[in-house]
């Protein structure tokens, strides 16, 4: 009788490395996990600085130079004239103009006007720039499409869109030493 030669499956030495091999992997994924949070704290620790100094500066300008302490018996110095709340400079005016200009600005319905051009664009067209006027409530926008009919099909694209209205060229030009002859244009827009 010959003898048998039984092989018994592998002692798991395969699965072992490859645990080793998951261990080194998970562990560089927390190093850099680690060191992204170590990033994202010194950051706003920065923050943090700069917006104590930027409350200090507030609390500076607004009591600007309180007078010293003084030795019993003596008149105390006299302090600069620091303007009340209500009283309102030139100074303080343009300050508030600016203000209100900035919060304009961020309360325009952005999502909206940039859904509105997103829809209306195509690969035909190039939006170059894009400039909002929240007094007037009118946008500026610059671009250049292929040829002449994208553009127009663009601009009734924008007429189109139920966000904006009373979009018109402003001007546009064929530029004819480009060997494409792109047209270059600036139209105006209004939105609701």
């Amino acid at each position: 009788m010959r003898s048998l030669r039984l092989k018994f499956p592998d002692d798991g030495g395969e699965a072992r490395r490859g645990g080793y091999a998951l261990l080194v992997l998970g562990l560089a994924v927390l190093a850099s996990v680690l060191y992204e949070f170590n990033l994202a704290m010194n950051e706003v620790a920065n923050w943090d600085l700069r917006i104590a100094s930027l409350d200090r500066r507030v609390e500076r300008k607004i009591a600007p130079g309180t007078a010293p302490a003084t030795a019993p018996g003596t008149a105390p110095a006299t302090a600069p004239a620091v303007p009340r709340i209500h009283e309102t400079t030139p100074e303080t005016k343009r300050e508030i103009r600016k203000a209100n200009a900035v919060l304009n600005e961020l309360d325009l319905p952005w999502q909206t006007l940039f859904d509105a051009l997103e829809y209306a664009s195509s690969h035909d067209v190039a939006l170059l720039s894009f400039q909002p006027d929240p007094s007037s409530r009118k946008m500026r926008i610059g671009g250049e499409a292929k040829n002449i009919a994208a553009m127009l099909d663009f601009v009734g694209a924008l007429e189109r869109e139920p966000a904006l209205k009373d979009a018109h060229l402003l001007r546009y030009e064929v530029k004819r030493d480009d060997p494409y002859r792109p047209v270059t244009f600036s139209l105006i827009a209004s939105w609701a």
